[in-house]
């Protein structure tokens, strides 16, 4: 990954975000306070409605199968296109267009987790990343560049992340005016965690080069190939496809490659002619199935996706797919990513990071602030880092010894005992009364990295509460229970070994130490309401 960082630093990057982010600090709040943008004017040739892609050799294959099964009926480009000279289309005049001038200010309106909304007025031209740094801002949010917003197609009971550069309001103009399509604002930690941790979503078996190279990819170099347009990656492997026009699914052998999406009608053939075109990524997104896919659809199994073109709407047209794990599934749909956005997806990663080294969001306040040492006679000020570090977490114990204290001293021990036992009730890693199903969703939606985790209370047992925890894409569950030792109530998340005062005093233990854990508490599900 060092290479590749070092031939991908001098990305530009638009302060465009800066601009609309100051508007906000500056205590205004309103979106409008923007500048008015100009009418969106088309800068780049389009094609003719009926127009076929240069370079882009149509190959007449089988559409079906030997039993006869037709999947999807879609013209089968050849999957290896050769580069051909770009030729000039007449540009359409813009006053053929008129959906494309739209006004200064539009109102668009968000939900979060609790499916609580609220409205906004935003520019016309405003991008998934604004939209996100204003409900940031407005909801006083740590900003740690995983909240993300998601397009949500509840009549087709499925969802995907809006990349951070696209505009909002293409992809509110893809809805019908009768369809129940929502924005909703939440955090998604896997984001772009495939640029930090690519061997966790490319397994080997499922990543190869081209079949003219005939070689197995470096992990080390696997993003540059993908962020490389002259190189071709490919992915390849079994998915269950639900059969068009039928109920039934079946297993084929699939390839993905920048020509598109292909299936193999006879075994895990990769030619040309046993190849059959689903779909390619020009005008199609790849989205997440959102209720159970057994039942929704009657798929083999509940890790389901599907790759829908802008023209869709209705499920009959969507290519449903199904894969057999939830590692499958999060390959598939990141490497489509990668091929539709390419090096865009790169730069979104990185763009706040360079913005954040560049001016580091720290007050005045903030910067002249020391640490002091007041235990002597005379005051020093703390220079160890290390020290200082050590002094402030006896500083949090001994306010928390001392809240004990003026508790126990104003009520009975239980009163002081229940209050402080209490404090998690605060916390945004608490979620109360939440079922096990209920944690899976939200651990999901929020992706499916070590680390993430939520405390709440259990279903089976009222006195004890549960640990959920993602781990190599999996969410286990791990009950915490309470000890009581003299009539001092303690608790323990490893059979009485390891004993905490309170809740609290267990998540700091357990963001620091792995202990009995599979991994660190890393990233707690974060919900809060609009």
């Amino acid at each position: 990954m060092s290479d590749m960082n070092n031939t991908l630093d001098e990305i530009h990057t638009s302060g465009r975000l800066g601009e609309k982010a100051e508007i906000f600090q500056s205590g205004k709040g309103n979106v409008s306070a923007f500048p008015n943008p100009a009418l969106i004017s088309l800068q780049a040739p389009l094609l003719a409605p009926n127009a076929q892609k240069t370079g882009a050799t149509l190959c007449k294959g089988n559409r079906s199968d030997k039993q006869g099964v037709e999947l999807f009926s879609s013209p089968v480009p050849n999957p290896f296109p050769d580069p051909l000279p770009p030729t000039l289309y007449p540009v359409v005049s813009e006053c053929l267009l008129p959906w494309t001038k739209r006004s200064a200010n539009q109102v668009i309106k968000v939900y979060n987790e609790d499916n609580t909304s609220r409205a906004v007025e935003v520019p016309s031209d405003i991008t998934a990343r604004d939209v996100c740094q204003l409900f940031v801002l407005k909801n006083h949010c740590i900003d740690d560049h995983s909240w993300t917003l998601f397009e949500h197609l509840s009549q087709l009971g499925i969802e995907r992340i809006i990349e951070d550069h696209e505009s909002v309001m293409d992809v509110i103009s893809g809805w019908g005016m009768d369809t129940d399509s929502r924005l909703y604002f939440r955090k998604n930690y896997a984001k772009y965690e495939f640029f930090k941790k690519p061997l966790d979503f490319f397994p080997d078996h499922m990543v190869s080069i081209s079949s003219e190279i005939n070689g197995v990819v470096d992990h080390s170099q696997l993003i540059e190939i993908f962020l490389n347009s002259s190189t071709c990656p490919e992915i390849h492997g079994h998915l269950h496809a639900k059969e068009q026009s039928r109920k039934s699914w079946k297993k084929f052998y699939f390839i993905l490659r920048r020509s598109g999406l292909y299936f193999s009608n006879k075994g895990t053939s990769k030619e040309p002619r046993h190849l059959q075109f689903i779909a390619d990524f020009s005008d199609s997104d790849v989205y997440y199935t959102v209720l159970s896919s057994k039942k929704l659809h009657g798929a083999p199994t509940d890790y389901g996706f599907c790759v829908k073109s802008a023209k869709c709407s209705t499920p009959r047209d969507l290519k449903l797919l199904c894969a057999d794990d939830e590692q499958t599934r999060t390959c598939w749909i990141t490497a489509m990513r990668l091929l539709k956005y390419g090096m865009q997806l790169y730069q979104n990663f990185i763009q706040p990071h360079q913005k954040q080294k560049a001016s580091p969001m720290r007050s005045i306040s903030e910067n002249s602030l020391v640490a002091m040492d007041f235990s002597g006679q005379k005051s020093r000020v703390i220079e160890n880092p290390s020290e200082a570090l050590s002094v402030a977490v006896e500083e949090g114990l001994s306010w928390r010894r001392k809240s004990c204290h003026r508790l126990s001293g104003h009520g009975s021990p239980s009163t002081s005992q229940s209050s402080m036992s209490a404090l998690h009730l605060a916390q945004p890693w608490f979620h109360g009364k939440l079922s096990r199903d209920e944690a899976q969703r939200l651990i999901t939606q929020q992706g499916l990295i070590d680390g993430v985790f939520l405390l709440r209370d259990s279903q089976s047992n009222p006195k004890t509460f549960v640990l959920s925890l993602c781990h190599m894409q999996k969410i286990k569950h791990f009950q915490i229970l309470p000890v009581d030792d003299e009539g001092e109530l303690y608790y323990s998340l490893d059979d009485d070994h390891t004993r905490f005062t309170d809740l609290i005093q267990l998540v700091e233990f357990y963001q620091l130490n792995r202990g009995v854990l599979p991994c660190k508490l890393k990233h707690h599900c974060a919900r809060i309401t609009l």
